[in-house]
């Protein structure tokens, strides 16, 4: 396995971060365990949740899954760099109570013990707001982390969505504030065939000293040799994969994109990964098995070198959208 410092941090982490939000909606618990601690085997040391992976009635399952993980010993709990998240609605039925999402004083203190009390331990490595509360002032929300790292339940922040305007206003009111580390990681959309973060989100994280975690790295499936497996008869294409390939310029963008990896012999999933390692200021990708055989593939993207000659096919398949302010300008 390989590791990286988080952004600005001594914090040491796997260029891989196994993420969770299958285990219980799709993955079993006894799967999920399963796969975690083939992850821990392979040196994958940074695992990511969210208070609300479980959906519907039962958000937090997904928590409890990790918590009885950590409970069966073996130095599970000191070996992983756990990160979790904070701002949806508990509410099974989606109507949440006054003060029961977001970002308040309130709503952080009370998702973080309950956070706490599910993940079954007494801290939590990352602690990510998983959406931007346009009407929480950051004052307020540094306050109540402050108070959180004092009493020992989290020891670094992160943000998750946030555009890069408001990267820039977090850190630079906890620099105001002082004694305040501020974000240290941006988890954001980000692969192949979404690059828009490499326009403001991306490079706000790397002026501020964040490391970058991409989440849905093979686009919802479409990076994943979708249309072959479509073709072979496999598992059809669904959600955002499916919605993309009803485009027809995106199909054929698709399959450019699956042809020129068969060219090189090289799968579509393993080379999807294996790119973003590449990309300046990427900390490592989030990838999400259901299945062991999912994660044994991500691992191999590890050791995937991607040729000067198939990366230059790639941006021609998938451009990105240039720096800013070029990209708006000219």
């Amino acid at each position: 396995m390989k590791y990286t410092q988080l952004g600005r941090t001594g914090l040491k982490v796997s260029r891989l971060v196994l993420g969770t939000m299958n285990f219980g909606p799709q993955t079993d618990e006894a799967d999920s365990h399963a796969i975690m601690d083939a992850a821990l085997d392979a040196g994958i040391n940074y695992f990511d949740t969210a208070n609300v992976y479980g959906w519907g009635e039962n958000k937090g399952r997904t928590e409890e899954i990790i918590g009885n993980w950590f409970a069966k010993g073996g130095e599970r709990r000191d070996k992983v760099v756990l990160a979790t998240k904070v701002y949806g609605n508990m509410a099974a039925d989606g109507d949440a109570w006054p003060n029961h999402d977001k970002l308040s004083a309130v709503n952080i203190r009370r998702a973080v013990d309950a956070s706490l009390k599910r993940l079954r331990t007494d801290y939590i490595d990352i602690y990510q707001f998983h959406h931007v509360d346009r009407r929480t002032p950051f004052e307020e929300i540094w306050q109540a982390i402050d108070v959180l790292v004092q009493q020992g339940k989290i020891l670094y922040v992160g943000s998750s969505n946030f555009p890069g305007y408001k990267i820039a206003q977090a850190n630079e009111i906890a620099a105001r504030r002082g004694g305040t580390i501020g974000l240290v990681s941006e988890q954001c959309l980000y692969n192949l065939a979404e690059r828009r973060a490499e326009m403001e989100v991306i490079p706000a994280a790397q002026e501020y000293g964040l490391g970058v975690i991409p989440w849905s790295p093979l686009h919802g499936g479409l990076l994943g040799g979708v249309i072959k497996k479509e073709v072979e008869g496999g598992r059809r294409a669904s959600g955002r994969a499916a919605a993309a390939l009803a485009d027809t310029a995106i199909r054929a963008q698709v399959q450019s994109y699956e042809d020129l990896l068969d060219k090189h012999g090289v799968e579509p999933g393993e080379a999807a990964l294996a790119w973003l390692l590449t990309r300046p200021g990427v900390t490592g990708p989030i990838v999400g098995p259901r299945t062991a055989e999912q994660l044994d593939s991500a691992l191999r993207a590890l050791e995937l070198n991607l040729t000067d000659d198939l990366l230059t096919g790639l941006d021609e398949i998938f451009p990105g959208p240039g720096p800013s302010p070029e990209a708006f300008a000219w």
